[in-house]
């Protein structure tokens, strides 16, 4: 591979990653307008279920749980891609983490669905750890790519 190329292949993750955080915040915010649109008054009620929150929570999130396997797997690739190797430490493990949990925080969909309110409790909980890794994931990301910059 051109050494232009996998240069910059490895900007590619970061990139996909800072977009995907700013995804998940807007997932976040459906989520808590779903919530608002559940527990509102009858009239409130009413004008909160034309904005389909519920509906767009579970789409956005959809995306955000393709893109977040696809990208941490495609970051994974384009590290051994460079160096033969991965490098194991905490942004790897905390990105491991972070698909595991956003994995398992989905599949309680279907019990939310059928008014579960452990696995609502549960799928937030899972959602927020996620969250808190994915702002720490963004500052240590960024030390690598100053380390992978300036290297060059």
């Amino acid at each position: 591979m051109p050494d232009a190329l996998a240069f910059n292949l490895n900007f590619l993750h970061p990139l996909l990653m800072w977009a995907l955080l700013a995804l998940f915040g807007y997932a976040l915010y459906l989520g808590v307008k779903a919530k608002k649109t559940r527990t509102a008054e009858p009239e409130q009620r009413k004008e909160l279920i034309k904005g389909k929150f519920a509906q767009r929570h579970f789409q956005i999130g959809s995306l955000v749980l393709a893109l977040m396997v696809l990208g941490s797997f495609g970051g994974m690739a384009v590290t051994y891609i460079n160096n033969g190797k991965l490098f194991v430490g905490p942004h790897l493990l905390a990105g491991i983490a972070m698909v595991s949990l956003i994995a398992v925080a989905a599949a309680f969909a279907p019990a939310m669905q059928k008014g579960n309110m452990l696995a609502r409790k549960a799928h937030v909980g899972l959602n927020m750890t996620v969250m808190s890794l994915f702002l720490w994931q963004a500052v240590s990301g960024m030390q690598i790519v100053n380390k992978i910059w300036t290297s060059r």
